[in-house]
């Protein structure tokens, strides 16, 4: 077998190991500082490759049907980033979490879906394509819901300009989505079918790569202030799984298939960009907090897979 065919074999076999291979690698973030300091820089690179490659797998016909509905689209929109956002702060007051884990959970609450989303989707069986639209909706839409809702519920100013948030979030999608359709045009359906499973397992390798850089420094923290981590550690599981099971039961009428997939962009929000965007004045454990949430959000697919294949049977 030549290079080639071993780098595609191989990388078809990550496709098929890719929810153990992300929980090995966040973990490995943590404990591999070095390595986790090695891999930080290229963060920016591996989200537009990453956003590049999940747009060359989705069925882009598959994905236009879903706009046919659009009264359906709209609505898991409306809720993901309207209706969440005010549910999860009625709930972090009943429970009096600490100010920066009540900020922090809020603020996820607001935030666009991740837009690794689809490909989580494929991975653990569910709609990619339809995972794709809510992503890109609430992606655009998020410099216009984001701010006054966290402004109304916490009283947090995200500190950017409305036309420069909505500027940076453009070319974050933009410059992804036409470099996946220059290469559509390139390669064609006749290369591109063939080696579908290959972009799958380089989705998942800078999925790892991602991970690890965005651990950089956890080790430290989780030594300087134990209790607090624990604490807010389980905020960010908490608000991963709840709001993808109240996502999945309010669009249970849609039938599993939709709803698991409405649940699953749901509870996998992007915290990278305010991370970002972030004051420096800000609670430092704000961001801290948004670090956090990579773990369920790369943990979600080990942990929930055995489910989704319970109730929808093996992915195709």
């Amino acid at each position: 077998m030549n290079a080639e065919g071993w780098l595609a074999g191989f990388l078809a076999a990550s496709s098929r190991r890719g929810s153990i291979l992300l929980a090995c690698g966040i973990f490995a973030g943590v404990l591999l500082p070095p390595l986790a300091h090695a891999f930080r820089q290229g963060i920016t690179p591996m989200v537009v490759g990453l956003m590049t490659l999940v747009l060359l797998r989705v069925d882009i016909a598959a994905a236009f049907r879903h706009l046919r509905r659009p009264v359906r689209l709209t609505a898991v929109v409306a809720f993901q980033m309207l209706a969440s956002p005010v549910l999860v702060c009625g709930v972090t007051r009943l429970l009096s979490l600490e100010p920066a884990i009540a900020a922090g959970t809020v603020l996820f609450a607001t935030g666009a879906t991740v837009t690794s989303s689809p490909a989580f989707a494929r991975l653990v069986g569910l709609d990619p394509e339809l995972s794709l639209l809510a992503t890109l909706a609430s992606t655009l839409l998020l410099p216009l819901t984001a701010p006054p809702i966290a402004y109304g519920l916490i009283d947090v100013d995200l500190s950017i300009g409305l036309f420069g948030f909505m500027g940076r979030l453009l070319v974050i999608v933009g410059a992804p989505l036409l470099a996946s359709l220059l290469l559509r045009q390139r390669l064609g359906p006749a290369r591109l079918e063939p080696a579908g499973a290959a972009i799958d397992g380089a989705v998942v390798w800078l999925l790892v790569l991602y991970g690890l850089g965005v651990m950089d420094g956890m080790a430290a923290q989780i030594a300087g202030a134990p209790l607090w981590m624990a604490e807010a550690t389980l905020a960010a599981f908490t608000a991963n799984l709840g709001l993808n099971l109240m996502s999945a039961t309010a669009f249970s009428w849609m039938g599993p298939r939709e709803a698991a997939t409405v649940g699953l962009v749901g509870g996998n929000r992007n915290m990278a960009v305010y991370l970002a965007v972030l004051p420096a004045a800000a609670d430092p454990r704000i961001g801290l907090f948004f670090v956090l949430c990579q773990f369920p959000l790369y943990l979600s697919p080990f942990l929930l897979r055995p489910l989704y294949r319970r109730l929808l049977g093996p992915p195709a």
